[in-house]
């Protein structure tokens, strides 16, 4: 484990000594999860930080029509958690589930405030905090400014470029990416028929063709 530690950069600057002393007092520990599993349920309380080390998950609230939306997406090496675990209410106000099969690091508050005496680690956790900010920021906008339309394109672009190509293959199904964007299926279905028939796109199940 103490080897699994030292490859993950928030842990690079410690001690080995210290971490091996929280180790055997259960203070860090590593949990595999199966994928469908569910890791936090809302309202459940945040006792641990966790760094994703394989696989992926998702955090989403469910309305009261029971329609979900994705607010997070975590993968191999993102945190979870932090912004919770030394707040007034340590209680996640999300569901989060393993979209694969997935291995956590826990991290307790114990562990934490030991770890943030080091200057490097409280820099690094720093860093990881305001990129999760930004990320929830991010999702605010747009929920709350963009249209379906615009959320939808500047996906679609996104992954235009981590794919490298105009056309594209959806890394999600059409139901989690309409999760994603906080809309019905039958409303991203018809996003997807309008920007067609206008020539912005081509589409062929989950290949998309970008032409805009």
């Amino acid at each position: 484990m103490l080897e699994t530690l030292k490859t993950i950069p928030l842990f690079s600057t410690l001690q080995a000594d210290e971490m091996q002393t929280m180790m055997a007092d259960n203070q860090l520990f590593i949990k595999n999860y199966s994928k469908g599993a569910s890791v936090y349920n809302q309202n459940d309380s945040c006792k641990t930080l966790d760094i994703v080390l394989s696989g992926s998950l998702v955090a989403y609230s469910l309305s009261e029509k029971g329609s979900a939306m994705t607010m997070f997406e975590f993968s191999s090496g993102q945190m979870l958690g932090a912004n919770l675990l030394f707040g007034d209410k340590h209680i996640y106000p999300l569901n989060i589930y393993c979209m694969s099969d997935a291995r956590l690091l826990h991290v307790t508050q114990k562990a934490v405030c030991s770890f943030l005496h080091n200057y490097h680690f409280t820099i690094k956790f720093a860093g990881m905090l305001s990129h999760n900010s930004q990320k929830l920021n991010h999702k605010i906008t747009m929920v709350s400014q963009n249209s379906l339309r615009e959320n939808l394109l500047e996906y679609l672009r996104q992954q235009s470029i981590l794919q490298s190509s105009d056309t594209i293959i959806l890394p999600i199904s059409k139901k989690q990416l309409a999760d994603y964007l906080g809309v019905q299926r039958p409303s991203l279905f018809r996003e997807l028929k309008k920007l067609k028939d206008e020539g912005f796109i081509g589409v062929s199940n989950r290949t998309i063709h970008l032409n805009v």
